[in-house]
């Protein structure tokens, strides 16, 4: 069976524009675009497959391009509680199972970052490469004590909240100062579409810290980094950069947190030019 048939047959249903898998009785909804290499996207908190739009456009000329909602988030159903990050990695396992992708480039932004070295933790046979963007070795890893407790305690009180009353807060410090007003509109947006319940495990699982498996990564390592990133700044780049053997560290000027958005033509040829030259190896 071809791989396109495998993603036609392989128990995934195509629903009003996306597709959607039963994975270990959670409803998994994802987009897929493209042929080639498989190139897996995880997007971070209050997001969903919706930021990868210019990356599923432009990346699919020459990759396999796959971007989940992770459950909790956006079309899929609400995990159980508790729900850890090993749980997140086993259902990524399971969906690449339904498609049929046996290895992929694996890329997390932010939140999805630290679920993608959760993902090599767990399957490092499965990850052709990891691309890390905007993201930490845990917020416990990366971040004074004290940033992560007042993110944590910010979280618990906005999931009670309504989104206009919390996600305009947000949007300055994830985009640089010369991003437009229209983007900033399209990711709060997104984002005012949460899910309370994915918002604050997902938060719960960022509180870790993933320091001690940095130095063990085995596979190509691409840092991707917005310049003026205010959540997640340089500093959390280098840190990463020196602990991972032999990773790489792009820095993309004129962008913030969602670096992906704010200049996707730089991100994406980052991306593109780092796993064209696995391929080619």
């Amino acid at each position: 069976m071809s791989q396109q048939e495998r993603r036609d047959n392989g128990g995934s249903q195509r629903v009003a524009g996306i597709r959607r898998a039963e994975v270990g009785g959670l409803s998994v909804a994802y987009e897929i675009a493209g042929e080639g290499p498989p190139l897996v996207l995880l997007h971070g908190v209050l997001g969903d497959s919706r930021v990868w739009n210019r990356q599923l456009a432009d990346l699919s000329d020459r990759f396999t391009v796959i971007a989940w909602d992770a459950p909790g988030a956006g079309r899929s159903s609400d995990p159980p509680e508790p729900f850890g990050m090993a749980d997140w990695a086993g259902c990524l396992a399971g969906l690449m199972d339904v498609i049929g992708i046996d290895r992929a480039h694996i890329l997390g932004l932010s939140w999805g970052g630290i679920l993608a070295q959760e993902f090599y933790r767990r399957h490092p046979a499965r990850t052709r490469s990891l691309i890390l963007a905007d993201t930490y070795a845990g917020w416990r890893g990366s971040l004074p004590e004290s940033v992560y407790r007042e993110r944590l305690a910010a979280v618990m009180r906005e999931v009670s909240m309504p989104a206009s009353e919390f996600v305009p807060a947000w949007i300055p410090g994830l985009f640089s100062e010369a991003a437009s007003e229209e983007l900033r509109e399209e990711l709060a947006s997104i984002m005012s579409d949460f899910h309370p319940v994915g918002y604050r495990v997902m938060i719960q699982t960022s509180d870790s810290d993933t320091r001690d498996l940095l130095p063990n990564i085995r596979v190509p390592t691409l840092l991707v980094w917005g310049e003026e990133d205010q959540r997640a700044p340089l500093t959390v780049a280098r840190q990463l950069r020196d602990a991972i053997p032999e990773a790489r560290l792009v820095i993309i000027p004129g962008a913030g947190h969602v670096s992906n958005l704010e200049q996707p033509v730089l991100f994406n040829a980052a991306v593109r030019d780092f796993c064209l030259s696995l391929t080619t190896a």
